[in-house]
Parts: structure tokens; sequence; C-alpha cells
């Protein structure tokens, strides 16, 4: 009983340490989705020329895109003209970093931490990028025209404002909300019952071991780079090296296994070869940079240990597990809606007709959830189920309208085939 209300005790405080910095990185999210031009990145990269990676790493680096949806977005661009080398610089440094982890890392893990990360990120990023460019075969990078991106004309400072608040704490925290539970328990777990320092000492915990454990654990799974900050934070405390932690850090979000088979499949083996080659030496280097650092100037690493939460602290807790309910209750009524529409047509001549659609540019569960979402937001859809695995999306509904889903599938970051 103890172990478990020592459990809740350190969630409740992990909870109140990233509310209000991932709230304040939610909004900048927002904001940024507002002012930037739609489709910003991809008019700009064309070509294989050395500032194109530079453009795409600049401009993917503060993008709030875990894995599963840099992805898409970064075969887009390929699609769109850009060359394999700023595709890959992008598809390394977005899912490192972006505002909101910028924010959040910074809170728990201090600001040295947060800035070498994104540093780390940039450099990963251009030496990906400049590399698969080095190698590429000459019909590779060729330039395609690209229209420029339309404008937002007419719209009123309310209507800005309300696409900001939706983009930043309702699109982009439901397609993360299960991960970053996931991560505050994961790091209460750790907190609770390892002690204070408990892994000082623990030879697979520290240096260059502990960076190799944290690579194997984290190269083949999803984790979402808000969502794995608790669980780093929480095996600093527990004494873990935190170069360590920063190679968790680099290599989880950037990799997984579904995202090295589509990138495999998209740009061939040699690019995917440079892609990984590159996350892993550059994240053994900074790890092993950051360690050096903090046995230099021990101050670069804050304590680590969460005080007891403030009024804000608390507040912004509450509002986000009060979001996470919400979109908890949505997905609900969109499962039983769902159910309800494919067992519950008692007049045949009523019945509703079903489309599927290949998709390509689904990588995990989380890609699945976000266009099952848009596409139950479509007119006459009744219900809409995503298989990511084989990448095929099934809807169900009357009057459905082929080009209205498709056009859906493409807003949502995906391609139909």
């Amino acid at each position: 009983m103890n172990s478990l209300l020592n459990i809740l005790h350190e969630f409740w405080l992990a909870s109140t340490e990233l509310a209000p910095w991932l709230l304040l990185g939610s909004l900048l999210a927002g904001i940024l989705h507002v002012v930037l031009p739609p489709n910003l990145v991809r008019t700009h990269l064309g070509g294989s020329r050395f500032m194109n990676v530079v453009k795409a790493v600049l401009l993917g680096v503060p993008l709030p895109l875990c894995s599963c949806s840099v992805l898409p977005a970064g075969l887009a661009l390929k699609k769109d003209g850009a060359s394999d080398g700023a595709a890959v610089g992008f598809l390394i440094s977005t899912p490192q970093t972006g505002v909101d982890s910028i924010t959040v890392s910074a809170a728990m893990l201090g600001w040295p931490f947060a800035i070498l990360k994104v540093v780390a990120a940039t450099v990963t990023g251009l030496l990906g990028g400049v590399l698969t460019n080095l190698t590429a075969a000459p019909d590779h990078g060729l330039e395609r025209d690209v229209a420029p991106p339309p404008r937002r004309h007419g719209r009123t400072l309310l209507a800005l404002l309300a696409e900001t608040l939706e983009y930043g704490f309702v699109e982009l925290l439901a397609g993360i909300w299960k991960w970053l539970l996931a991560g505050l328990l994961v790091s209460a777990v750790v907190s609770a019952l390892v002690p204070a320092q408990g892994l000082a000492g623990k030879a697979w915990a520290s240096g260059f071991p502990g960076m190799l454990v944290m690579l194997a654990i984290g190269i083949p799974l999803y984790v979402c780079t808000t969502g794995s900050l608790p669980i780093a934070a929480a095996l600093v405390r527990a004494g873990m090296s935190p170069g360590a932690a920063l190679v968790f850090l680099m290599a989880g979000p950037a990799t997984n296994a579904a995202t090295i088979a589509a990138l495999w499949r998209a740009l061939g083996r040699r690019v995917t070869a440079i892609y990984l080659g590159t996350i892993i030496a550059g994240s053994l280097l900074f790890g092993w940079l950051f360690d050096a650092v903090v046995q230099l100037a021990p101050g670069a690493l804050p304590d680590c240990h969460l005080a007891a939460p403030g009024p804000i602290g608390q507040a912004s807790a509450l509002l986000l597990f009060g979001l996470f309910a919400t979109f908890a209750g949505r997905e609900w009524r969109a499962a039983r809606r769902g159910g309800a529409a494919a067992c519950c047509q008692a007049d045949p001549a009523a019945a509703a007709e079903t489309l599927q659609i290949a998709v390509r540019g689904l990588t995990c569960p989380n890609c699945s959830g976000k266009l099952r979402r848009a596409l139950l937001a479509l007119a006459g859809v009744s219900a809409a189920e995503v298989d990511h695995v084989a990448g095929r999306a099934t809807v169900t509904g009357q009057d459905l309208q082929l080009e209205a889903i498709r056009a859906a599938i493409r807003n949502a970051g995906f391609e139909p085939e």
C-alpha cells in the first residue's frame, strides 16, 4: 500500500513539474502553426545544395513533431522536390526536439541540457543531410518548382486565436496524451521504487555502457519526445549518467522500427544506413560530451529532485488532466459510434457503403488515431478504421465522397494511393 501511495505521490509531483511548461510549449507551437505560412518547409527545399539542408534543419527543429508524424512530412518534402539530404536532415532533427519539448527539458533537466539537446539535433540533422547529398546518385536532388504557399488573408484576430488554441491544446496534445501519461507513470514508478542515486556506480547505468543500454532501448521503440522526458529525469535522479539520458532522448524519438522500415522502402538502403548511423554516432558523441561537461562543471545539471508543487503547477496539472479526459471521452465515443454503425444496419436498403483506401505514411497507432479522427469528421462517415500495419483505411457511411476522403487523408499528413 505504501508503495502505491509513493507512486501516486511521485506521479502527481512529476505532473505538476511538467504541466506548466508543456502547456507553454503547446501555446508556442500553436503560435508557430498560425504564424508560419502553410507548406513553408516544402517551398524552400528543392535541389541538393548545402543551404537547403540547413533550411530543412532550422525549420524542423522548432516543429513539435514526433517520429510517427515527422515521417509523412519528411517524405512529402521529398515528393515535392526536396533532395534526399534535405529530407534526411529534416527527419533526423525534427523529432528530437520542438518548442514543447524544449520548455519541458529546461524545467526537468535544466537549460544547459535543453540547449545541448537543440544543438545535438541541429548538428546531427546537418551531418546526416550533408552525408546523404554527398553520396547521392547523380539524378538525385533535381529541383522542382513549388508553388508559393497560400497566405492567410482576411482572418480576424479571434479566428487566429481560436486556430492557435485548437492546434496547440487539441490537435497537438490529442496525438501524444497517452504517451505523456505512460511517461509520467514510468517516471513515478522509477522514482518511488528506486532510491535516489540508487543506480549510481552501477556499471550498466553510467558511462559508455549506460549509453549503449539507452541506445538499444530507444532505437527500436516508439517514444514520444515530450513523453520520454519524465522518464529521463527519473533515471537521472536515480543516478543514471545524464549523458545516457541524452542518448535516450536523441535516439528514441528519432527512430523506431516502423520508421526505419518505411524509410528503407521510400529512400533506399543507403539513405537509411546514413540516417541510422548519424543518429547512433551523434547521440553517443553528445552523450559523452555532456557527461564530460557535468564532470568539469557540476552546476551544469541542476538538482533534479522534484519540489513540492506550487499553485501554478497544480492548476496546470489539473487543466492538463482535464484535456486528457476530454480526449479519452472523444475516442471512446468515436469507438462506440463505429461499433454501433457496424452492427445496427436494420434496413438493407439503407445499408451503408464501405470504401477501402491504401494510405502511405502510417507508421504507428498514433498515426492511425490521427487519421481516424480526421475521417470521422467528414459528412456522411459513420465509422472509420485505420490499420497502420497494412497501410489501409476503411470508411463506412452513406453518400461517401471519394475526393473528400482523399483530401482529408492528405490534410492529416498522409498520402492516399
